[in-house]
């Protein structure tokens, strides 16, 4: 905490980074006030009694999107149509050469790359907001025809998203931080009061006949648990596994290259919070399409997934996605095969490992090891405030908890090492301590 301090400190006295931490702060003040801002056409009493039929749906894109969804605002599909637009093109990426071949182009690779995610997020966020027009068109209060109410709402959705995209795109250019991450990381701390609330009404409806002495204790427990969490998290997310390396002396004309001894750095943590996004993602997929589409039908099939949320099973299955899509994203982002090469070309080996194929097997043996870590480690921190909420009868409030921290103090961790960077190339001294 006091390093955390000091680097907020140190960053406010530089005038340009201070400039950067006031444009970040106006935009996010910006995107604060689009979240109050109503779509015409729109009852928000019904479309907040539909939105509670989707489930955990809807509190997912609720919580995102720091309330908006609820209050039926421009920014009520919140960014979440860009961040499946960068998942869907970061594994396109692996499948379809071209793409891998922009990846490799460096930074004009990477603006062409950024020009297609545009083009699909705005694709995703008209089906979207289709989607939400049709399953809340009971909500409508437009006196237009309906065919125009249409395109008006649809447009506002898909507008507001847009809007929300070149917000977090400016962050990036002239603020501090990653502006889509940020949004993200606004949306949920927003909801951090209201969230401690319900938190606290529901242990005091657990507790004895409500009695105040015993929801209080119980709280400071919750609150207690919450900090360890954050502690852990924060523990996990910047421990790394450093693989000693020792480069080869070399001898050019008189002078000596080489002979020191290094590491090379495998993060605990690798995949973040993306391996839990990538399994909530895909199991809400069939509710959505049930919840936008199938919501008035008494099938077995619709019944079964309308309450599928609610059965054991989906923990099992999500427990099992999560420790899948961890080992899946470690397979497309880390290549030991890669790593060991250049290891070799720089005249590098790890000691009492053989250069080539055994140096890429060990690197891929030690991956492998830390995925179950990390897999385990995302489980757990996500089904622990499940169960919790499972306790104190607030699922609805808690279920999302572990998510939304590892979201958090993932964006709170990014912010401060780019913090950190950036004072490092304004004070030089600071290497030669």
């Amino acid at each position: 905490m006091p390093g955390m301090l000091d680097t907020i400190t140190n960053a406010w006295k530089s005038v340009e980074i201070r400039k950067k931490i006031l444009f970040t702060l106006a935009m996010l003040v910006v995107y604060s006030i689009g979240k109050v801002i109503p779509v015409p056409g729109i009852d928000q009493v019904q479309f907040s009694s539909l939105l509670k039929q989707m489930g955990q749906l809807g509190q997912l894109m609720d919580i995102i999107s720091g309330g908006a969804l609820n209050q039926v605002s421009l920014f009520a599909m919140g960014i979440t149509p860009y961040i499946n637009s960068s998942i869907i093109l970061q594994l396109l990426t692996v499948a379809i050469p071209a793409l891998e071949r922009l990846q490799k182009e460096g930074e004009q690779g990477r603006k062409k790359i950024q020009v297609i995610t545009r083009y699909v997020t705005i694709g995703l966020a008209l089906f979207q907001a289709t989607a939400f027009w049709y399953a809340t068109r009971s909500a409508s209060a437009s006196t237009l025809p309906p065919f125009l109410s249409a395109i008006l709402i649809i447009a506002s959705f898909t507008a507001g998203t847009a809007f929300i995209m070149w917000v977090g795109e400016k962050i990036d250019q002239f603020g501090v931080g990653n502006g889509i991450s940020l949004i993200i990381f606004a949306g949920i701390v927003s909801r951090g009061p209201q969230i401690v609330q319900q938190l606290f009404v529901a242990i005091t409806n657990w507790s004895y006949k409500g009695s105040l002495l015993l929801a209080i204790p119980l709280t400071l427990l919750a609150i207690a648990f919450s900090v360890g969490i954050v502690a852990l998290v924060v523990f996990v997310s910047t421990a790394e596994r450093r693989i000693p390396v020792q480069y080869a002396k070399r001898v050019v004309g008189r002078k000596q290259f080489g002979g020191q001894n290094t590491y090379l750095p495998i993060k605990v943590n690798s995949a973040g919070v993306l391996p839990v996004i990538f399994a909530m993602s895909l199991l809400s997929m069939p509710s959505t399409i049930v919840s936008f589409f199938f919501a008035g039908s008494n099938s077995a099939i619709a019944t079964f997934f309308k309450n599928f949320a609610n059965q054991p099973s989906y923990y099992v299955v999500y427990a099992f996605l999560i420790l899948g899509f961890t080992f899946f994203y470690s397979m497309i982002q880390f290549n030991p095969v890669e790593i060991a090469n250049n290891l070799q070309k720089n005249g590098g080996f790890i000691p009492g490992i053989r250069p080539g194929r055994p140096s890429s097997d060990f690197i891929l043996r030690t991956s492998r090891r830390l995925n179950w870590f990390d897999a385990i480690f995302l489980m757990v921190i996500v089904m622990m405030p499940v169960l919790l909420g499972r306790l104190t009868s607030s699922s609805s409030t808690l279920w999302f908890g572990g998510t939304a921290i590892l979201i958090v103090v993932g964006v709170a961790l990014q912010t401060m090492k780019q913090m950190e960077s950036q004072l490092l190339m304004r004070h030089y001294e600071g290497f030669l301590k």
